[in-house]
């Protein structure tokens, strides 16, 4: 028999039985959830009571027992209900099972941690209702707390995780609609934040020259700064790079490890693979191409690389940055805007569209990175760039 303590106590995802079917269901995510198993018409079926502690040990039994009461009547109790089994569960148990669906479709660590953290917000005020039975101004009032913080990108991002738990719920016959739709333009949009980047060539180059005088006790550090110049990935990106993603001139960025979850192909220009070479030489004989300094099995962290940064007296320019500055750079260069943003690996946001192009243009983009290390190679030197290279 179950207890109030041992229930609280608790913590490992499993399955707590009580007596009568009645059991509490502890998922992944530390939900405690009660449900029951009977039998009607010789089949197994199971039966929702809420989520402990909103609904407690005692009311769970009561509900155990009506239930028992019904299938002594010759009743399905799922069946009595207006709506299937499910209808009555709260925006926290639905929830619930929207977090377990992400990360059985293999979501990263990071966005499940984000998720968490903003389905977290939402509960103590949504969390225990029913979730057909929540409002737009109900949701509203909820989002405005976290905005009154002075949180206006996090009470954004709250309601659209809010609105994939709505939309979920009317897919699965648990509410009729999503009131998150009718907040679109009533929440404050927050200024967007750049990261900082160089884009002038004078300055490009200075960034550059400081870089290779980097002269930190560990030369992965320098190494990792000179490729990602090269190559412009995303910081994580670069930091996560595996020796096995490394196949000749080209790098293959498995789609695990992307934004946009499509694995990323990255040519490598004669100056990136001088770098790889000496990254060979130095961490070959592991899995990263840039461990962490004092682990070998961590990658580096992306506070390495901008500390670097800091103590070379730069503080306008970070890792990401390279993205902005390279794409400054070639559109000065008159390179083709489409072959871009397919090497930034930015996803074409009308969908007809993506939905058609599938080309690469990988031969394109493999002349645009050695134009783009040469180029970089001038502004290094300093030496005076023809008129279709000069930026203004």
């Amino acid at each position: 028999m179950l207890t109030d303590t041992k229930i609280r106590q608790h913590k490992a995802p499993g399955k707590l039985s009580d007596s009568g079917g009645l059991y509490v269901h502890i998922t992944d995510t530390g939900s405690k959830l009660w449900r029951q198993a009977y039998r009607f018409a010789g089949k197994q079926k199971l039966l929702s009571h809420g989520a402990y502690p909103a609904v407690t040990l005692q009311q769970a039994r009561e509900k155990r027992e009506a239930a028992k009461a019904q299938l002594r009547d010759g009743i399905d109790p799922s069946a009595q209900r207006k709506q299937p089994q499910s209808a009555a569960n709260t925006f926290r148990e639905v929830a619930e099972e929207v977090m377990t669906k992400r990360k059985n479709e293999g979501r990263s660590a990071k966005t499940l941690v984000k998720s968490r953290w903003l389905v977290d917000l939402l509960y103590p005020d949504i969390g225990d209702l029913p979730i057909k039975t929540i409002t737009p101004p109900m949701l509203l009032a909820t989002l405005r707390k976290i905005e009154g913080r002075g949180h206006y990108e996090t009470a954004n991002r709250a309601r659209s995780l809010a609105g994939m738990v709505f939309r979920y719920a009317v897919g699965t016959g648990q509410a009729d609609r999503d009131p998150s739709q009718d907040l679109r333009g009533v929440l404050t949009i927050p200024q967007v934040t750049h990261h900082a980047a160089l884009t002038k060539p004078a300055e490009v180059g200075a960034l550059l020259r400081s870089i290779d005088g980097y002269n930190g006790r560990h030369p992965v550090v320098r190494l990792a700064l000179q490729l990602v110049a090269l190559t412009f990935v995303r910081s994580s990106e670069l930091r996560h790079a595996e020796w096995s993603e490394i196949n000749g001139t080209e790098w293959r960025i498995p789609a695990r490890r992307m934004k946009m979850k499509v694995e990323h192909r990255v040519p490598l220009s004669r100056q990136a693979m001088a770098i790889i070479e000496s990254l060979r030489a130095i961490t070959g004989h592991g899995r990263y191409l840039f461990p962490a300094i004092h682990k070998a099995d961590r990658p580096i962290s992306e506070m390495t690389l901008n500390e670097a940064l800091r103590r070379l007296g730069i503080d306008d320019h970070v890792t990401h940055g390279w993205r902005t500055t390279a794409s400054t750079l070639l559109n000065e260069m008159g390179i083709d805007g489409d072959v871009i943003e397919l090497q930034l690996a930015h996803r074409e946001r009308d969908t007809v569209r993506r939905a058609y192009n599938r080309a690469e243009r990988w031969p394109e983009r493999v002349s645009m990175m050695q134009q783009y290390a040469d180029h970089l190679d001038k502004l290094r030197a300093a030496l005076p760039l023809v008129a279709s290279e000069a930026a203004k």
